[in-house]
């Protein structure tokens, strides 16, 4: 059996409780399909001493800063005080146990305003990166070399991924956790938090966006309806239809409520879709266009390539489980049936750049 894959929890003075909790969580619920954990998290602070926690409690730790040293995953929460914050300094020994992670090969991570304790040790520099926007001007003017974008929900820079706040940092972990195992583990562990089971790293943060004035009004009836058309075409008229607006209002209530246009959203669909297909079934490249409403395989592959950052057959012999040894059945003279659509995993990063719906689809 293989050892689950380390990962390390680094709580400062001021930890946020919500960030401090969200690792431990997530990567506790992913999971092989016999149950087999395939994270092992666990927490530090510096000296293994008591922090302060932003909800009014101290954190006693099980290890200091030595847990870094053999830790394939590290992890900063999110800070409501110190010195990373305040002036964009931080104690050198912390500073130095985080740059020797990085530099053995560690992942390392941030959720919300960790990503200033990450910048304050210089993993930041040059680099995209994330944090919650109300923290956008701060980090901006202690930090000028990151290139910050306040306005997505997380960004993957290879072995360097910062978050946004809050729940954006829950979306990063299954985010992670996607890329490690695929998405029927990251479905599931999803379900088990008993939380989407992912939005678009590239998504904006809901930043004084007003709240849907109710089912009625909203979008959500027509989303559901969309995830079950997806390999037909669709102009943004029927969606709008659907949902018994005028185009104008449908795409102002849609944005509203997901961050994207219907355009990138519908996109956003179809390729999770694909992905899907692509680790769970054995049809061909060319079906799985059709059956997701890319039409030709041509528009799937450069889709997929934009959005995930590799070809479709090279995303299936990453992800796709080997089937189980068995004599070779004969050539079905019909392709099987399609699947509809299944639960879909985490978007890879990247903000979305689509006006346009996919080749099948009209606006």
């Amino acid at each position: 059996m293989s050892v689950p894959h380390r990962v390390a929890v680094l709580a400062l003075d001021g930890v946020i409780a919500i960030d401090l909790g969200t690792p431990a969580q997530v990567f506790g619920a992913a999971r092989t399909d016999d149950g087999v954990p395939l994270y092992a998290v666990a927490t530090c602070t510096p000296g293994g001493q008591p922090v302060r926690s932003s909800a009014g409690f101290q954190v006693l730790p099980d290890h200091g800063l030595e847990l870094l040293d053999s830790a394939d995953t590290v992890i900063v929460p999110g800070i409501h005080a110190g010195s990373p914050l305040r002036d964009g300094t931080m104690a050198a020994e912390v500073a130095d146990a985080l740059r020797a992670a990085y530099a053995r090969g560690a992942r390392v991570m941030s959720i919300c305003t960790g990503a200033f304790v990450l910048a304050a040790a210089g993993l930041l520099d040059g680099r995209p990166a994330t944090t919650h926007w109300a923290y956008a001007p701060r980090f901006r003017r202690l930090h000028p070399g990151v290139r910050l974008d306040p306005d997505v929900l997380f960004v993957d820079d290879g072995r360097v991924l910062t978050s946004a706040g809050v729940a954006a940092g829950i979306d990063l972990c299954l985010h992670v956790v996607r890329t490690d195992h695929g998405s029927a583990v990251a479905n599931r562990a999803a379900r088990r938090c008993v939380v989407p089971p992912w939005r678009d790293g590239g998504q904006a943060q809901y930043i004084e966006r007003p709240v849907p004035r109710g089912a009625d009004h909203g979008t959500a009836a027509t989303r559901e309806w969309a995830r079950q058309r997806l390999h037909e075409p669709m102009a943004l008229r029927e969606m709008a239809a659907h949902a018994r607006m005028s185009v104008r209002t449908f795409t102002r209530h849609f944005r509203s409520e997901t961050g994207l246009s219907p355009a990138q959203w519908l996109l956003q669909q179809r390729t999770e879709h694909a992905r899907v297909l692509l680790e769970t079934t054995d049809l061909s490249v060319d079906r799985i266009a059709r059956d997701t409403g890319f039409g030709t395989t041509a528009a799937l592959r450069q889709h997929f390539h934009s959005r995930v950052g590799v070809a479709p057959s090279a995303y299936r012999r990453t992800f796709r489980r080997p089937s189980p040894a068995a004599s070779p059945a004969p050539p079905s003279p019909a392709a099987p049936p399609s699947p509809g659509p299944a639960d879909l995993g985490v978007v890879a990063p990247g903000r979305p750049d689509v006006s346009e719906l996919s080749t099948a689809t009209t606006a």
